[in-house]
């Protein structure tokens, strides 16, 4: 069995369910977005949310994609830094308790956390402090980390690290393993768009965008003409088109892919569990359409629980699903 190893920025996820958007106003929180913060920043919408529902759990876009690939049995590790507290700690636990490697080194610093605050419509806006998340170097890593996995899997947000990524996108290409990015968030590609572009096009075979990021980064306002354009560069293109479901298109051939249908809570997490069932069926050699069909049960069944882990009955249904014993 093929096995994927991710690298991102490890981070706590507390999960704020607000009553209104005017919360993301007063801290100039552009809705859906990803924003980084500063502690103090953190601490502020934690004393101004004291009132909301709250969930607490481990996370990151590549860490939420390895919990969901470890789920459905693939063996798994995650790279990613954390700090030498109770999060840290947390983190590390909830990694060993799902089945995954965590490959973490350990910081001063405090570890990252981000709060996703979901409107009422389960719209998610992330405000995140990075702390010692970001501090996961170049430096870091060895090849004998990479060594024994197949495939690896990258969030966008790394792009804000270019030694990083580049060096992680060289063991794998030395070692012969294929490779996904996920665009992760608009605004992170829109202030990265030439490192992007020139990192897809060199050592990227799937790449993973919803309709923002792939507008921003191709210029094209239509889903389809934003697929075509990504499919230029990698093997395999991703567009992710919400409640429409995704585009997929593989070596000139465009699939569509529908949802299945549930009752939205929050969207934390749909597009992190996309990706897992996407990689989960190209590690078993499934067709592009299957990938997707897999990567749209994912996401479904997320959106049906608070934050961006899969409920215990949730798998049961999904393993049935996908005929995985």
């Amino acid at each position: 069995m093929k096995k994927i190893l991710g690298i991102g920025n490890a981070l706590v996820d507390i999960i704020i369910f607000l009553e209104s958007d005017d919360l993301l106003k007063g801290y100039s929180l552009p809705r859906g977005s990803m924003q980084l913060v500063d502690s103090a920043t953190a601490r502020k919408i934690e004393e101004a949310t004291a009132s909301c529902k709250k969930y607490m759990a481990s996370g990151g876009s590549a860490a939420n994609t390895i919990h969901g690939l470890a789920g459905l049995g693939i063996p798994t590790g995650f790279i990613g830094t954390v700090g030498h507290d109770v999060l840290g700690d947390f983190f590390r636990n909830d990694m060993i308790s799902a089945g995954i490697k965590p490959l973490l080194t350990e910081s001063k610093s405090d570890t990252g956390s981000s709060r996703a605050l979901v409107s009422p419509d389960g719209e998610r806006t992330m405000a995140t402090f990075l702390g010692a998340a970001v501090e996961l170097s170049a430096g870091h890593l060895d090849p004998k980390i990479f060594s024994g996995y197949d495939h690896l899997h990258l969030e966008g947000y790394l792009v804000l690290n270019q030694l990083l990524v580049l060096q992680a996108l060289e063991y794998a290409k030395q070692l012969r393993m294929t490779v996904s990015l996920d665009l992760a968030s608009y605004n992170v590609v829109e202030s990265n768009l030439t490192f992007l572009n020139r990192i897809i096009q060199d050592k990227v075979d799937i790449v993973f965008a919803n309709e923002d990021e792939a507008r921003v980064f191709t210029g094209e306002a239509d889903p389809r003409k934003a697929l075509d354009r990504l499919s230029q560069l990698c093997d395999t293109a991703v567009v992710k088109t919400g409640d429409k479901g995704s585009l997929v298109k593989h070596k000139g051939i465009t699939y569509e892919v529908g949802i299945i249908p549930v009752q939205c809570l929050d969207s934390t997490g749909a597009g992190d569990l996309y990706a897992a069932g996407f990689l989960y069926g190209m590690a078993n050699q499934l067709s592009p359409d299957a990938c997707g069909k897999a990567g749209a049960l994912l996401a479904g069944k997320v959106i049906e629980n608070a934050g961006a882990k899969i409920s215990g009955s949730s798998w049961v249904y999904i393993k049935k699903t996908m005929n995985i014993g």
